[in-house]
């Protein structure tokens, strides 16, 4: 036994030098690189999102197997990412971090297996994937091997979309190939000052348009979570998105074949506001915020929302009622009168095909005075992309329940998921009006000859604008025909949506056999 004792010391003696090497030494040089730049080490980055101990680690000593440019000299463990498991508020997720001392966190062929060895045993094991980026790109001296390696990622990418949420962070750069990977993943949150994303930098740009642009004009976290969409949160710092995904993750259920999280709650399920009764203007043509329509409803107010510095006229987030998750999607009067465009339009459809993936309920609220105008609406496909909404409404499968406050108007009121695309309950408000178009613009269509040959046809308007509200412009005429299941006093709402979504949790849809539908992309 002995002299078992005395062979195996040397090789512990060995592995905690390894060890020492990678947790100590390396990481002192990478804190000294990374804190002169304003960064966290990929190595605290992961100790600031989990749990504290939880961390296990894969692969830690994997090195690159390239000889060319001098490579082989230059073997550093781990090879420029970290990759493991660990949990989140006791839930279990797979994390890579990538390392920007290690060849400036640029992607190689073991770089590439690590990753795609985390993500298919997280996509076996049913848990979500976050991934910490900070990367210069493929790494050059590995030629196509690298680019090999970005696709066998982006390749799992879509196979878990669906499956397991799939969590981005940007910490660092990234450029080329790298930005595809975060593209395809269902949430982007992006630090501010450090986090960049580009197909091409400035200095390509300049070479081959002329033009001239910051790094952070192109590719930092304003202009992509403002202005392309392509991100969906912005932090002011590392610690401010960690916290930002913890929180997320509360509404998120591990996979696909788990049901949206539940929590206990002290909000009382039949607490009505009396707020909301006097919350819709009574001018239909003055705005007012549907966030404050939400915090009245919502289990304590709190409301996470997805992408709020993008397309404003329409709000998409989660929160819970009765402790149950939901999805969220409302027009918002405050923006464009709460109208929908093109980038509404993708954004609100990419929130509700997530959610219907990952078994979250849905929650309509419906102020739309129809489609935005416009020669540059119509040139850039407004019809394309309002279809995608009606698609990813008709095609979820999930409990969908809609309220409408005021204006439902054309075709927006059957897109704002209406009774007609498979909503399972629709309520609607006494203030709702529910039509074709607006009184103004019916009455000028339907009575033009009568108008035209009227002695005042102000005052002839103003009579027939005022009967058509009354017959038409109401909640009434839907409701008669079972389109608006039940009128609801506006202070009733969030008792009645609770007991509705009770209800329909036990909801069961098949739908026909097909390999996939062909959403209007």
């Amino acid at each position: 036994m002995a002299g078992s004792e005395d062979t195996l010391e040397p090789r512990v003696a060995e592995l905690r030098r390894r060890r020492a090497a990678v947790l100590q030494e390396h990481e002192e040089r990478a804190a000294q690189s990374q804190h002169s730049r304003g960064k966290r080490t990929a190595r605290e980055r992961i100790g600031m999102l989990l749990d504290e101990g939880s961390f296990q680690e894969l692969d830690m000593f994997a090195v690159h197997r390239t000889e060319s440019f001098g490579m082989g000299e230059r073997r550093i463990p781990g090879d420029g990412v970290i990759t493991g498991f660990g949990t989140v508020e006791g839930r279990r997720v797979a994390v890579f971090s990538q390392d920007f001392t290690v060849f400036g966190g640029s992607l190689g062929e073991v770089f590439a297996e690590k990753i795609v060895k985390l993500m298919d045993t997280a996509v076996r094991l049913g848990i979500p994937i976050i991934g910490i980026n900070d990367s210069g790109g493929a790494r050059i001296q590995e030629g196509v091997v690298s680019l090999a390696g970005y696709a066998d990622i982006f390749y799992r990418n879509v196979r878990a979309s669906g499956v397991v949420p799939q969590i981005s962070i940007i910490a660092g750069p990234c450029a080329g190939g790298a930005v595809y990977s975060p593209a395809i993943t269902d949430f982007i949150f992006m630090v501010r000052g450090t986090g960049k994303m580009y197909i091409t930098g400035p200095d390509v740009i300049k070479t081959v348009t002329g033009e001239q642009v910051s790094h952070e004009e192109l590719g930092g976290a304003d202009t992509h979570s403002a202005l392309s969409g392509v991100a969906h949160f912005a932090a002011d710092d590392e610690e401010a998105a960690f916290e930002g995904v913890r929180w997320l993750l509360e509404y998120l259920p591990s996979n696909n074949l788990e049901e949206a999280p539940r929590q206990a709650v002290q909000d009382d399920p039949n607490r009505q506001d009396p707020s909301l009764d006097t919350i819709v203007p009574s001018s239909p043509m003055k705005p007012y915020d549907m966030v404050e329509v939400l915090h009245g409803v919502l289990d304590d107010g709190e409301f996470l929302e997805v992408q709020p510095s993008y397309a404003q006229n329409i709000i998409v987030g989660f929160g819970r009622l009765n402790g149950r998750a939901i999805g969220v999607v409302a027009n918002q009067p405050q923006h464009m009168a709460g109208t929908l465009d093109i980038n509404s339009s993708t954004k609100a459809a990419r929130f509700v095909r997530f959610c219907d993936a990952f078994n979250i309920p849905l929650l309509t609220f419906v102020d739309v005075p129809g489609f935005l105008p416009g020669t540059s609406q119509e040139y850039n496909g407004i019809i394309r992309h309002g279809a995608k909404l009606l698609y990813a409404f008709a095609e979820s499968t999930v409990p969908k329940i809609t309220v409408i406050t005021r204006k439902a108007y054309g075709g927006a009121y059957d897109v704002m998921c209406s009774k007609h695309i498979g909503a399972d309950f629709n309520y609607a408000w006494p203030s709702a009006e529910i039509a074709v178009m607006g009184p103004s613009a019916a009455v000028s269509v339907i009575f033009r000859k009568e108008l035209a040959a009227a002695g005042d046809p102000i005052e002839r308007s103003a009579e027939l604008t005022a009967d058509y509200l009354e017959r038409f412009a109401t909640p009434y005429a839907a409701a008669e025909r079972g389109y608006i299941d039940a009128v609801i006093e506006p202070h009733e709402t969030r008792p009645t949506l609770i007991r509705a979504f009770e209800l329909a949790a036990s909801k069961r849809e098949s739908r026909p056999a097909r390999k996939h539908g062909n959403i209007p992309l």
